[in-house]
């Protein structure tokens, strides 16, 4: 037998329906109350904090409430991560990049959980690497740089700033997507690693494109592709990994805005559309693809996705190359 809900009874649940929505959106309103942080977790003056300046200035223009960003290094930029994920206040937002992803894998006892306490709001965008060699090296392509290291197998190196960061992953990623033989040569950062590229000591190397342009323009290195998943307007005439013929590579650093779990679904939205908006200004984005940033947007679900696929890419790939992070 189904009971029957009296009408008053149901006329006091449907109240109680409205009020509770009614008091989300008048909170997504009303928000921000406060000054919002954002919280580089990494030193300042790099790629993350560039960005989250540049974002948080764009933000500060439409909310007229103040967007200070904060920087808090260290540790992989698990110290950062874990102060937004632990955040009460409701104010506190997070510039994250794509070592999240791969610190899953590579660091064993992280002190956040990203899935369970952080919530991505939006893939603001990313830079993408390049693949260099010296001027003298006999492969002028990709596809002849797959030919040669097959030909040789285990012969030729690529350079990395160390076990785990972008140039090694992307370098096992191509091992693993050509088909080819390559000993990786782990640096202390990417400036040793890249210095040994320029003096012929070390084959190749995938470097970040902002990095490694000048000593392109200049003549000193030789550009094979890049790894994003369009041309980057820095270097318009070189083709992408994927165009150069290996399906699927596809790398970059990413960055995405991420918020405690407990930020309201109404103002995660409302943060959502403010950083579109933002980044679909024109000076900003002139101003930020000088610096080799693309910008990407899209919604929350969208991020979430690509959250979700990156993680599950580079689970895989460093479990396959058994990477262990130094």
């Amino acid at each position: 037998m189904i009971e029957r809900i009296p009408m008053l009874k149901r006329l006091r649940l449907l109240a109680g329906a409205i009020a509770v929505l009614a008091c989300g959106l008048a909170q997504a309103q009303s928000w921000p109350t406060q000054p919002v942080k954002i919280i580089a977790p990494v030193p300042a003056g790099g790629g993350v904090d560039l960005l989250s300046r540049a974002i948080a200035q764009k933000l500060q223009e439409q909310w007229n409430q103040s967007v200070v960003v904060e920087n808090k290094p260290g540790a992989s930029a698990a110290i950062g991560t874990d102060f937004v994920a632990k955040s009460t206040d409701g104010h506190t937002l997070l510039m994250g990049y794509s070592v999240l992803a791969t610190n899953k894998f590579l660091v064993s006892k992280l002190p956040y959980d990203l899935e369970k306490d952080l919530t991505p709001i939006i893939h603001v965008g990313y830079i993408p690497l390049i693949l260099v060699t010296q001027p003298t090296f006999p492969a002028s392509s990709v596809k002849e740089l797959i030919a040669l290291l097959k030909a040789n197998p285990g012969k030729y190196a690529y350079a990395s700033g160390g076990a785990g960061a972008g140039a090694h992953l992307s370098g096992e990623l191509f091992k693993h997507l050509a088909g080819v033989e390559l000993t990786h040569v782990p640096y202390k950062g990417n400036a040793p690693a890249l210095n040994d590229v320029l003096g012929g000591h070390v084959a190749i190397m995938f470097d970040t494109i902002t990095t490694s342009i000048p000593h392109v323009k200049s003549g000193k290195l030789k550009a094979l592709a890049t790894t994003g998943a369009k041309r980057s307007p820095l270097a318009p005439d070189l083709p992408t990994m994927i165009e150069a013929g290996v399906p699927g590579f596809e790398i970059s650093a990413w960055y995405m805005v991420f918020a405690p779990k407990s930020m309201p679904k109404d103002v995660a939205q409302k943060i959502n559309a403010a950083v579109n908006k933002a980044i679909a200004d024109p000076e900003l984005a002139q101003r930020l693809s000088a610096q080799g940033v693309a910008f990407v947007g899209g919604s929350v679900q969208s991020s979430e996705e690509f959250l979700a696929s990156e993680i599950d890419r580079w689970g895989k790939v460093i479990k396959s190359a058994n990477i262990k992070a130094e």
